[in-house]
């Protein structure tokens, strides 16, 4: 691992290494994690060493005083050098490589008419909150409303480090419990809509040949498929070999249009690859919450109850007007910690001592 460390060091001083700044921030990025190792590995044997002197002390000492104090001492070390075990157990994890990586987010109407794209709507409000409350700002790369305030599809860029690895688990079908406005008797509907995060892939990420794209130029649509734009901008981009589509239509250039329709592309590639990626490793080595799949049913908002619940985990917040406005952080922070105790009872090895 020291090895390794210096390694970093030196790649980092070359010359071609400090002009390309997606190398860099890799770079960067594995040397803080292992200044963070040797760090905890380094505090773990201290807190070792304190436990075998107070041990030595205890067996060697008859002042009453002193015997208490090597007591006290070796009681807290050994609850601390525990502490240090399952730390350098999860930061010794293999990670994930879309761990700091920007997110995409992609978000449609499923089954209940216009109250799913209400539903919709307001899980993009949600998670453009969320982005907020953790300043990350979002760009909308594709909105495509229902006509009554709802939407039927909407793609948009999280930034920030960590986006991709806190929303990831965000993949899936979300339920919706409630009464709709239009409803005269009173009766409780549910409707649906899916979620899809992608990660929002780097240059060295993955490679397309221009000669695998179809590339059409069309009007912009807005309600009812009337044009909004007289000059055509918008953009459909095919990848031939895997018949993958992306739309741009919102910004106001051809090229502003092309561009984010090639990131949105490249990104539904590289989760296509990381789906295969996944497929081929057992389902018992999979370290995840769920399958991650868009056709699971992961989470349902109950409003007679006020209720929300994810399925995957059995976690339930009677909160549910605060979450819509952004406050997942426990749903997030619950699912994290189930998958990196998934991934911990995986590894095969011993504690750092062994």
């Amino acid at each position: 691992m020291s090895d390794r460390h210096g390694e970093i060091e030196r790649e980092m001083s070359k010359p071609g290494v400090a002009s390309n700044p997606a190398l860099l921030r890799k770079l960067g990025r594995e040397y803080n994690e292992l200044q963070t190792v040797i760090k905890l590995w380094e505090e773990y044997e201290r807190a070792r060493d304190s436990v075998e002197q107070a041990q030595a002390m205890l067996e060697s000492e008859s002042d009453l005083e002193l015997l208490e104090l090597a007591r006290s001492e070796s009681i807290e070390m050994e609850r601390r050098s525990e502490e240090l075990d399952l730390e350098l157990r999860a930061a010794l994890l293999p990670k994930d490589v879309a761990e700091h990586a920007d997110a995409v987010v992609e978000i449609r109407a499923g089954a209940g008419g216009d109250e799913a794209g209400l539903f919709a709507a307001g899980l993009f409000r949600m998670y453009q909150r969320y982005g907020e409350r953790r300043g990350w700002p979002s760009k909308i790369v594709s909105f495509n409303e229902t006509g009554v305030g709802g939407v039927k599809e909407v793609v948009f860029e999280v930034a920030g480090d960590g986006a991709y690895s806190r929303l990831k688990h965000e993949s899936g079908v979300h339920r919706v419990q409630r009464v709709p406005v239009t409803e005269s008797q009173g009766r409780i509907h549910t409707s649906t809509a899916t979620v899809a995060v992608l990660r929002r892939p780097e240059d060295i990420d993955i490679q397309v040949s221009d000669s695998d794209l179809k590339v059409d130029v069309f009007h912009a649509g807005g309600h009812g498929g009337q044009n909004v734009n007289k000059v055509a901008t918008a953009i459909r981009i095919t990848h031939l070999p895997t018949g993958t589509v992306a739309i741009c239509q919102n910004e106001r250039s051809q090229l502003q249009n092309r561009m984010q329709a090639m990131e949105i592309l490249r990104a539904r590639l590289w989760d296509q690859e990381l789906r295969r990626r996944q497929a081929a490793i057992s389902a018992d080595k999979r370290a995840q919450v769920g399958t991650g799949d868009r056709s699971e049913k992961i989470r349902t908002y109950n409003y007679p109850q006020n209720r929300v619940t994810d399925h995957r985990i059995g976690h339930t917040s009677h909160q549910l007007e605060r979450v819509l406005d952004g406050e997942i952080d426990e749903f997030i922070d619950s699912l994290l910690r189930e998958e990196q105790a998934r991934k911990l009872a995986a590894l095969s090895v011993g504690g750092p001592g062994n």
